[in-house]
């Protein structure tokens, strides 16, 4: 299991880097974590890391943003938290996105759990007393 505490926000580009260094081949991610876990800040600083230069925030209304890595690759940054129905991710295309075989980060994935791909990454981010954050994922 891969896993970095942070304590504050100035230490997430290196855990971000770090985390781009860890996942290999994997192309979707899940992120897991309730609300205010810092889910898009995650996202937003492994983006950064992967030379985004677009604004990067969540795609609540939107649904889906699309960003360009350094090297003009696509990256998906998925939001789920405003579907109500299943059906709504068919509508817009989803497994265009999740099967593109570009990077795919999704948050609130629970609320389209049997539509993930079986070799979907879980990344959990858990808040802890102290305000701390622990982001973990299996490898």
């Amino acid at each position: 299991m891969m896993k970095w505490t942070i304590r504050n926000i100035d230490e997430l580009p290196a855990a971000a880097k770090e985390f781009i260094s860890q996942i290999g081949n994997k192309r979707v991610f899940a992120l897991r974590g309730e609300m205010g876990a810092g889910k898009t800040t995650f996202i937003k600083s492994v983006c950064e890391a992967l030379g985004v230069k677009d604004v990067i925030n969540s795609p609540t209304f939107a649904i889906v943003n699309e960003y360009r890595s350094e090297n003009d690759a696509p990256i998906y940054h998925f939001d789920f938290y405003r579907i109500r129905k299943i059906e709504e991710a068919f509508d817009f295309g989803y497994e265009e996105y999740i099967y593109s075989d570009a990077i795919c980060f999704i948050e609130w994935p629970e609320l389209i759990e049997e539509l993930l791909p079986q070799d979907c990454t879980n990344v959990h981010i858990d808040i802890q007393n102290d305000g701390a954050r622990i982001i973990h994922f299996d490898d």
